[in-house]
């Protein structure tokens, strides 16, 4: 199982298409906010202070939520091609067993995923330092670095699941398309999720992408927050927490990270378990 991992590994980084196009998402998140999006919110607290540390850390959470799904999706496309050139066939009648090469495929697409979480962390850290920011303490950064491996595992079972139904990589590149644009609104980067209607959040908050961008936040806003809004009322944090998507609410109740925490693990074990059922359905 190492050894295929480390051959999807190889094709994934020797196609940098395949590498770009994995990152499209996060390149037109990084295009609006730096020519539209960073400017606005950054006005709308102009009066405090710190606000362009608070709103680069904002989006850095959101870009680690959205890189786990794309970056991992990007590296199934190696399967998706192996089943339409029907080299599946090839592998699957060598020695090689058929858990261990979809073990090869999962492994693989996890590894990507969390690489490219760190090159996305790397690089934001840097953003936010030139912008007047701080690096993150050691304490934040170990935190940061253990969500990534969850939120990267949780993803890639969510994807793997979804890529099993696909035959042909037009229809894959559609999938991921398709995800691409609509995980920018689940993360509540486009759009605040506290300024959708209370039906619409309701329905982003069931997705498992937008607790591990509210995880992500909780972390990496901490400093932030305490600088901008040091000597506020606790309510205008917790409404600016609210607003920002920091923290989830179901009614009046905030979910606690434990429960997010919970509501990621519990999601990649339920899909990791269909995705067995599928494929032990198929072989027979």
């Amino acid at each position: 199982m190492i050894g295929f991992a480390k051959r999807n590994l190889l094709l994934f980084f020797r196609d940098k298409t395949s590498v770009f196009f994995s990152l499209l998402a996060v390149f037109i998140i990084i295009g609006l906010y730096a020519l539209f999006l960073g400017d606005v919110w950054i006005s709308s607290f102009s009066d405090m202070q710190g606000v362009r540390f608070l709103m680069d850390s904002w989006i850095t959470a959101g870009l680690l939520a959205v890189t786990s799904v794309t970056t991992s999706m990007g590296a199934f496309g190696t399967m998706v091609e192996d089943k339409v050139k029907k080299i599946t066939k090839d592998f699957t009648s060598s020695p090689i067993k058929r858990k261990e090469i979809m073990g090869g495929y999962t492994l693989s697409a996890y590894i990507i995923g969390v690489i490219m979480c760190l090159i996305a962390l790397i690089l934001s850290q840097i953003y936010i330092v030139a912008g007047g920011g701080q690096f993150m303490s050691l304490p934040v950064l170990l935190k940061v670095f253990g969500l990534i491996l969850l939120c990267t595992f949780t993803n890639t079972a969510m994807i793997l699941f979804v890529v099993t139904f696909f035959e042909s990589v037009n229809a894959f590149a559609t999938a991921s398309t398709i995800i691409g644009t609509l995980i920018g609104f689940l993360t509540g980067i486009y759009l605040p999720i506290g300024q959708l209607p209370e039906a619409v959040q309701w329905v982003v908050r069931l997705f498992p992408v937008t607790h591990a961008a509210s995880l992500f936040r909780q972390v990496l806003m901490e400093v932030p927050v305490s600088i901008t809004f040091a000597g506020a009322p606790g309510d205008t944090v917790a409404s600016f927490e609210k607003l920002m998507g920091v923290k989830l609410y179901f009614g009046d109740t905030a979910v606690r990270s434990l429960v997010n925490i919970g509501i990621l693990i519990f999601t990649a074990v339920i899909f990791y378990g269909l995705t067995v059922l599928r494929i032990s359905r198929k072989k027979r």
